[in-house]
């Protein structure tokens, strides 16, 4: 367990489901003083929604630190931490029932987690996903948690296990979708694309990328369902009907 002479620890947790549900893992990583990743740790969940990888992820961090450590921690799941912080103290008055009267899905972790945030000092920052300059703390767990997903093991520095392989430099970096080979070399125009018509999602998901989107954010249809605009407008050159 994380603690020792830490007087705050500052970590970030995320989930990842292939399918929703699907095959599915969580992760969480703490930073040095320096905000650098330190220690992590990765687990697959078998198949899983979203919500339970991101629920997991949680319950693992808090799990893993020591309850007398203060600790920041920074999540992209908006379920998640209002599951925790905002809608808890309501499910409870409620006897484990929503505002509309079904039982609170996923009620063991929530349960679970309620114990280890009892008596002890933690600040949640909601912190979006996927973002120009966006949180590395966040793209670290996210891309470890998308890694167990896939392989379906146990990964993270106690084990030995290398960092988690970078995102696509269109997704990491939030930049401009990757150009076609059909673009002007000598003027640099990136070949047109077909325009993605978005919605903002009602749910949060998983992208065909790997990475999760959250409640509200836009997101644009492709072959294999829904996500990130960007992710489709750069691969589908216009015309393709995709």
């Amino acid at each position: 367990m994380i603690g020792g002479m830490a007087e705050r620890v500052i970590a970030a947790c995320d989930g990842a489901s292939k399918g929703n549900p699907g095959p599915a893992a969580w992760a969480w990583v703490i930073a040095d003083s320096a905000g650098a990743p330190v220690r992590w740790e990765a687990g697959p969940l078998g198949t899983a929604t979203n919500n339970v990888a991101e629920l997991t992820a949680l319950e693992s961090l808090l799990a893993a630190v020591d309850p007398g450590v203060e600790m920041e921690i920074r999540m992209d799941s908006q379920y998640a931490m209002k599951a925790v912080t905002t809608w808890l103290p309501g499910w409870k008055r409620k006897g484990w029932k929503t505002s509309s009267g079904k039982p609170v899905a996923n009620r063991e972790l929530v349960v679970r987690i309620d114990e280890l945030l009892t008596g002890r000092t933690v600040e949640f920052r909601y912190v979006p996903a996927h973002q120009v300059g966006g949180d590395p703390l966040n793209d670290f767990a996210d891309r470890a948690a998308s890694q167990a997903a896939i392989v379906q093991q146990a990964a993270g520095s106690a084990l030995g296990s290398p960092q988690p392989p970078a995102a696509p430099d269109s997704v990491r970096t939030g930049g401009a979708p990757r150009r076609s080979s059909g673009g002007s070399a000598k003027t640099g125009v990136a070949a047109k694309r077909t325009p993605a018509r978005t919605l903002n999602a009602k749910f949060p998901g998983r992208c065909r990328c790997g990475r999760s989107y959250a409640t509200g954010e836009p997101i644009a249809k492709n072959a294999d369902g829904w996500g990130h605009p960007d992710c489709r407008t750069a691969e589908t050159p216009q015309g393709s009907g995709r």
